[in-house]
């Protein structure tokens, strides 16, 4: 999402995410996880959202040569899976939250000063991968943009009772912009150009997370394996019955939740963005929570949701937030140049939704 602030909507996404993978499950009159032996699903809390990690062995017959993941469930206790993920979650959120005041990136926000900051090499490389997105979105996605997504009563201080005047969107839009923060990897710092820029990583952080837990549990020899934070999905090799992973992206509507599209998903990650959960009504007209940055104001194209498949979450996020923002057209433009594989579901304006994808997704899910 182009900055998802709210954390309720992000419980909210997270119980739809369940929902719709036992919609998922159900369409092939699978048996639920718990009487399946030889899949383990370990649940918990992180970012104001929840998360879900099901690892999976299946006969080594069924799926040819043996896999890590049959040794690894069979050695590694419930217990101590879910207290590794959960370390490495801590971990993260510890550095990357904008909510903690005691993370990194909150000190890092509150420093008024364009002297080179110290973080740590996790944080810079996520930030670094905001900005490499950034560029290629021509700004789309931009992670200064808390900002203005507070000033349309998006953010910590709840709805705004009236739209931001040209002034106030012209002063904050000064402090908005990718070019005003400054990675040196090497030397392991972040600078400002203004004092008064700040960093919001919700738009890749979730991404981030999902990846990192899935290389923890390529560490810990586990093969075939689905994580999800959030809405974001990562993964790898098979279900316990040898077939890609069954994940199912929302229908963009309110209401009770739906599939839109099923789809099989295996060593790939899944990202969607959209408007249809969180957006209010201001004077007679949709307040989106999609801002785009480079006009201060919220979206206003038919675009209800955008899904990107890439070989990293941290991307998928990332992705999907730009097109988000782009809109229908601008965005599948952008996609099909730049190769990312992109499902777009559109309102046609009577009520029926659209679907529009790019090559490289088509590609994708063959």
């Amino acid at each position: 999402m182009g900055r998802v602030a709210v954390r309720p909507d992000l419980r909210a996404a997270a119980v739809t995410v369940v929902a719709l993978a036992a919609i998922a499950c159900g369409e092939s009159s699978r048996p639920a996880p718990s009487e399946i032996p030889e899949r383990r699903t370990i649940a918990g809390a992180t970012m104001g959202t929840t998360f879900t990690v099901t690892v999976a062995a299946g006969d080594a017959a069924a799926v040819g040569a043996p896999r890590a993941a049959s040794r690894a469930v069979g050695g590694l206790a419930a217990v101590d899976l879910q207290a590794a993920v959960q370390r490495r979650l801590d971990g993260i959120e510890g550095r990357m939250s904008h909510y903690r005041a005691d993370s990194e990136l909150s000190r890092f926000n509150r420093a008024r000063t364009t002297e080179p900051w110290p973080l740590s090499r996790e944080t810079l490389g996520v930030v670094a991968e905001a900005l490499a997105v950034s560029r290629a979105s021509g700004g789309a996605f931009d992670v200064t943009v808390g900002p203005l997504v507070d000033a349309w009563g998006f953010g910590p201080g709840g709805r705004a009772p009236a739209a931001p005047d040209e002034a106030a969107l012209a002063a904050l839009r000064g402090r908005v912009g990718a070019e005003l923060l400054e990675v040196d990897l090497a030397a392991g710092t972040l600078r400002k150009r203004r004092e008064d820029v700040v960093v919001d990583l919700s738009a890749i952080a979730k991404g981030y997370a999902v990846d990192a837990v899935a290389t923890l549990l390529d560490d810990l020899g586990f093969g075939d394996y689905l994580v999800e934070i959030g809405g974001e999905l990562r993964a790898a090799g098979t279900n316990e019955e040898g077939t890609p992973w069954r994940v199912a992206i929302e229908r963009p509507v309110a209401g009770a939740p739906a599939a839109q599209r099923i789809l099989p998903l295996t060593d790939a990650a899944l990202a969607t963005s959209g408007d249809y959960r969180s957006f209010y009504d201001l004077d007679g007209a949709r307040v989106s929570h999609t801002i785009d940055p480079r006009t201060g104001r919220p979206v206003t194209h038919a675009l209800r949701s955008v899904s990107v498949i890439a070989a990293r979450c941290s991307l998928a996020d990332a992705r999907s937030t730009a097109l988000n923002v782009l809109g229908p057209e601008a965005g599948y433009a952008l996609a099909v140049e730049q190769g990312w594989a992109a499902l777009f579901v559109t309102d046609d304006g009577a009520g029926r939704l659209v679907e529009r994808e790019t090559p490289a997704f088509v590609a994708a899910i063959r």
